[in-house]
C-alpha cells in the first residue's frame, strides 16, 4: 500500500489521534476511580445518595 509523497503526513495524523484519544480514555478513567473513592469516603461519613432512599424515607 503506497500513500505517496504524503505517507509521513498520513502516519503522524494518525498516530497523533491516537494518542489523544487513548490519553482521553485514560483521563476518564482515572477520574471514575477519583469519583468512585470520593463518593465512597462521602457514603462512609454519613452523607447519602436521595437515589439510594425509598419513597417512605420521604415522610
Amino acid at each position: 500500500m503506497s500513500l505517496g509523497p504524503y505517507a509521513s503526513f498520513i502516519v503522524t495524523s494518525y498516530l497523533s489521534a491516537a494518542v489523544v484519544i487513548a490519553v482521553l480514555i485514560a483521563w476518564v478513567a482515572i477520574d471514575y476511580g477519583s469519583q468512585k473513592r470520593r463518593l465512597r469516603q462521602l457514603e462512609e461519613g454519613g452523607v447519602a445518595r436521595r437515589s439510594g432512599r425509598s419513597a417512605t424515607d420521604f415522610k
